[in-house]
Formats: C-alpha cells, structure tokens, sequence
C-alpha cells in the first residue's frame, strides 16, 4: 500500500544530485511516539510532492543538517529548502492540531491559548542564518521564510503573515504550492531579469549538499540536544508520567500540592493519587 510505503522507505542523503531525500524519521518504542513520527513524516513527503511540481530548474533539498554556531544545538536543521530564479524559500513545515495564535513580533505562540511554542517564523530565522553561513553573501537578499501548517489545525494570525507582499508568510500546507507562485509573480513584477540564474542555482544547492551533515551519530545528538533544551525551558511543563504537556496553571497546581512531592501530572494522572 501507498502509505506503508511511505512509511518505511529508506532515507537517502541530499548529496545525491537531483534527488531529494526522504523525510525525517525518529525511532521510538512508544506507540504513540511512533504515530506521531509518521503524521509528521506524511506532512514533509506532502510538501516534497509539492516541491516536485516545479520547472526542473528550480531544485530543492529537505531534511539538511548544516553547522551554525549561533544555534543552541551548534546546527541547523531545515525542512525545506527550495532554490528559483527569484528566490531562495526556506520552509519550515508544522504538525501541530488545534488552533493557533501569534504575530510575526511576538517569543511564543499559543496553541489552543494554553500551550506555548516558539515562535516558528524566529526559528526559521535561524535556519535561514545557518544556510547563509554556507552561501555567498551576494545571495542574502533573496531569502523568503514560508512556515507551513497542516490542515489539522486553524490559523489566527497577524493578517500580514498571510500577505504575498511579505518575505515572512504562515500558509497551510495544501496551498504552498500556490503562495509560492503567488510569491514568484510578485517578484517577477518588481524585477525585469531573474535574480538568480541557472548556474547561481546550481551552485547554491550543490554547496548545501556538499555542507549537509548526514552522519547519523550527529544528527542524532542534535535531537537529543533540542529535546534536552525543551525539557528544560520553563515554558514547557510536561506529565511527569505521560509526558504531556501541561498549562502554566496546571503546573502551578501540582507544585503547591503536597501529595505530589514536586512533581507534575496531567489531569488523568492526577486521578491516581
């Protein structure tokens, strides 16, 4: 079947010309875990498809791991990275359900008004700083950040976020296909000649494969690393049991509860005390 296949193929390096690589997988013993990794594997190889539709000049990667001494972890892991004539769009792809709030200014965005994230367009800022650490500075002004949403959620954004005219944009991940032609249009308006020609392309996608790490000791202590950073940052409050995530005000309440002994618990978990 289609989606067994999807979810047990092989991953192939980025360093392979014209052949993008398949998404990220994690292995897990946890069920759930594992559900988890495959919804988020279906919305990249999604995004993939769409990324295939282009003119064959326009060539992209996905799942690149390059070297970035500004991040936390010391690299920079991009979902997508697709590389045209007008732009280079950077795209960073999101599993999340419920709704979303935030504002292309604001630290962390809401899910549901309870639980926070990051703000994903600063993250893709720094995925976009990782890939210029690697490229040409002449290339610099061609960047355009795109965070892309499933559909299992609902966007309430700054209405500039979903704008054509911005080089920042949030979209749901049926339409990139369509913002990114939106977006080309625009360009080719405001320009005359192609920004980046066939040979700046090419160059562009065969330094970032040549700078994509691949070794899966690394990218595995990179993961580790981001995990290690999340269960430390004070916005996020998990299940000392199941590990979900849990509101501030939950945590609050687990804390000042004695019976507890300073641990925190979902409110199934607290039902076996």
């Amino acid at each position: 079947m289609v989606f067994s296949f999807l979810f047990n193929k092989k991953k192939h390096s980025s360093k392979e010309t014209n052949i993008t690589p398949n998404p990220k997988s994690t292995e897990s013993n946890k069920d759930n875990q594992q559900w988890a990794n495959r919804k988020g594997e279906l919305g990249e190889y999604k995004v993939n498809i769409q990324l295939d539709q282009f003119p064959k000049n326009y060539l992209h990667h996905s799942d690149l791991l390059l070297k970035n001494d500004k991040s936390s972890t010391g690299y920079s892991q991009i979902d997508h990275v697709i590389i045209t004539p007008y732009g280079i769009f950077v795209i960073e792809t999101k599993n999340y359900q419920g709704t979303i709030y935030g504002g292309k200014d604001r630290k962390t965005w809401l899910i549901n008004g309870k639980f926070k994230m990051m703000n994903p367009l600063l993250q893709n800022y720094g995925h976009i700083q990782g890939i210029k650490n690697n490229v040409n500075e002449k290339y610099y002004n061609n960047f355009i950040s795109i965070v892309s949403f499933t559909k299992r959620c609902t966007l309430k954004l700054d209405e500039e976020l979903r704008k054509i005219n911005s080089n920042q944009l949030v979209v749901y991940d049926i339409e990139l296909t369509e913002f990114i032609n939106r977006k080309m249009a625009v360009l080719k308006l405001q320009n005359k000649e192609p920004l980046l020609s066939n040979e700046d392309i090419n160059l562009i996608y065969n330094t970032l494969a040549n700078e994509n790490i691949i070794d899966p000791l690394i990218r595995k202590q990179h993961v580790d690393n981001i995990n290690s950073h999340k269960a430390t940052n004070n916005n996020l409050h998990k299940c000392s049991i199941c590990q979900k995530p849990v509101s501030d005000k939950v945590k609050a309440f687990c804390l000042s509860n004695k019976k507890f002994e300073g641990k925190i618990y979902c409110f199934e978990h607290q039902k076996k005390f």
